[in-house]
């Protein structure tokens, strides 16, 4: 059976009745098939009629949606798209992204959206390290490529979209809405398996240059999956999404979920807080994420309390954990809102990885929880021994079908993140007496002061009891005699006035000596990304001579 096969193939060669399994995967696959381009065709059977996606003045229902993302796809066919070919994005949320988004995967390529925060040879470098074919640049975005479009070797075709600022296309972009919607509505006829990458997504790169992270259709449909019941989404709810969905959360854990269940997306350009209110009260959302960065900044705004919120009934939020001085207000100003979920995870996981649930919210503050519905999660140290025992911290690790195929070109960090089987998120927890995490701190985020190790996220916490305290990140700045300082970094709520020595006086009721920050630095705002992670590498650039050369 397997004459003539190398030692290498054997594994991937099987006969049943005869008939190899490749072949019968071939032949049955349009019956059997589980991919992303299907999820529109699905939930446009059951709701044709529906609204699907709302963004400013245009409504798409799930049969108008389904067939613009077929003219999209056939559009990519007749440029000579092939399978697993990149498409680029640059882009705010628009309808023209998410168009994007799912008609790629309906043509067999790849999506890559790129970090609107990035800048000329940022966005160059994502371009041709993924060696995108194919580039989609939004009109309100284009100053911050047009120095480098002329150093993109590989891209063959640049497309304009106008959903942004209607600006006029330069020369040789084609224009997004005349290209793609002279082709028919009619779904590509493709064969594409659930084993096909279809989606490229680069780590925000707040500590090292980006990787690219490669998934396919299994890993985000397992995670779609766990989403929906974890999360427990319905096809009645009206989510609103109003973080950028070129972010893996935004995207893989709400927008397109929802899209596969058959609820109503509601999408804004940005993550405005005036908008954000108005759109609740105005499309009656019924869900909706943020990171506490965002909630923080819904709290703090004047007109939260003029705007009818009362829709919410389920809260999310993830890239960091929620202060539980934070969820207690949010709890008590949002009263309908009984439901808080904390959604823990990495690109690389598609993104989610664990759940807290809102039984736990209060019980169990602080907690990320425990693995989603198709995950497994464990404590590693570093020789790739399981940790077992309460309050023992180790590394934040996990496996299951969420799980991404590869980095893109670098195969020493694939492996690397894969050791003795697990993917290794980089993340220091600790579990309790019930197989609970609680993420004490990113590997890098610890600071080590004379010696000990201080997890940063204990002290942030401790400063939060501070009722004046809008934000705090604290960080290790380097220092003569303590190597590391721990130092927080504080942005005071509007009107207040904080002094050093009451936070520190405050730290000594809660905290070891060594644990204490050595200094206080108060800011009007603190660095983020799109997606609400607060930037502590650059506050760490920022201050590195804040006491003085080391």
């Amino acid at each position: 059976m397997f004459q003539g096969l190398a030692a290498a193939d054997r594994e991937h060669y099987f006969v049943l009745n005869g008939q190899s399994v490749q072949f019968l995967r071939k032949r049955y696959n349009k019956i059997t098939r589980w991919v992303i381009a299907d999820l529109l065709k699905r939930s446009a059977y059951r709701y044709p009629d529906k609204p699907a996606l709302i963004f400013g003045d245009l409504t798409y229902t799930y049969r108008q949606l389904e067939e613009e993302c077929n003219r999209f796809a056939n559009a990519l066919l007749d440029l000579g798209l092939q399978r697993y070919d990149r498409v680029a994005i640059l882009a705010h949320n628009t309808a023209h992204h998410v168009i994007t988004w799912l008609g790629t995967a309906k043509a067999g390529g790849v999506y890559l959206a790129v970090n609107y925060l990035l800048r000329g040879k940022e966005i160059s470098y994502c371009i041709n390290h993924s060696e995108s074919k194919i580039f989609i640049v939004e009109d309100a975005l284009y100053d911050l490529v047009k120095d480098v479009l002329g150093e993109l070797p590989g891209v063959k075709t640049l497309i304009w979209s106008t959903q942004g600022a209607g600006r006029p296309a330069p020369e040789n972009f084609l224009l997004f809405d005349e290209w793609y919607r002279k082709y028919p509505a009619d779904e590509p006829d493709l064969d594409l398996y659930i084993e096909d990458p279809v989606q490229m997504t680069y780590t925000s790169g707040t500590e090292t240059l980006p990787k690219g992270v490669i998934l396919n259709n299994q890993a985000l449909m397992s995670q779609y999956m766990g989403a929906i019941v974890d999360g427990e989404y319905t096809p009645e709810d009206v989510n609103l999404n109003a973080l950028p969905i070129y972010h893996c959360a935004q995207r893989d854990v709400f927008l397109t979920p929802c899209f596969w269940l058959g609820a109503t997306n509601v999408l804004l350009l940005q993550a405005d807080p005036l908008k954000i209110m108005e759109a609740v009260e105005k499309y009656r959302a019924t869900m909706f994420f943020a990171p506490p960065t965002v909630w923080i900044g819904l709290l703090r705004h004047p007109g939260f309390a003029k705007y009818d919120l009362s829709s919410i009934r389920k809260g999310y939020y993830g890239a960091s954990i929620m202060p539980v001085e934070v969820l207690k207000e949010l709890l008590q100003r949002l009263p309908t809102c009984e439901r808080f979920y904390n959604y823990y995870g990495q690109t690389e996981l598609s993104p989610y990885h664990t759940i807290l649930k809102p039984a736990y919210q209060l019980t169990k503050p602080g907690s990320a929880g425990q693995g989603g519905l198709n995950m497994e999660t464990r404590l590693l140290d570093d020789a790739g021994n399981f940790i077992r025992e309460p309050g023992v911290p180790g590394e934040i690790c996990g496996r299951g079908p969420h799980a991404m195929l590869m980095y893109f070109k670098d195969p020493e960090k694939t492996e690397a993140a894969f050791a003795y089987g697990w993917f290794h998120s980089g993340d220091i927890g600790v579990l309790d007496e019930d197989n609970f995490i609680t993420v004490v701190d990113r590997k890098k985020d610890m600071v080590k002061t004379g010696g000990e190790n201080v997890p940063t996220r204990e002290v942030e916490e401790v400063i939060y009891l501070d009722p004046r305290v809008s934000e705090v990140a604290v960080v290790g700045l380097p220092h003569e005699k303590w190597v590391e300082a721990v130092t927080a970094i504080v942005v005071p709520k509007a009107g207040q006035e904080i002094k050093p020595e009451e936070l520190e006086a405050l730290a000594r009721q809660h905290l070891a000596p060594f644990k204490v920050p050595k200094g206080f630095i108060f800011l009007d705002e603190l660095p983020k990304t799109p997606s609400g992670k607060i930037l502590k590498r650059d506050l760490r650039q920022q201050f590195a001579d804040f006491y003085g050369k080391a």
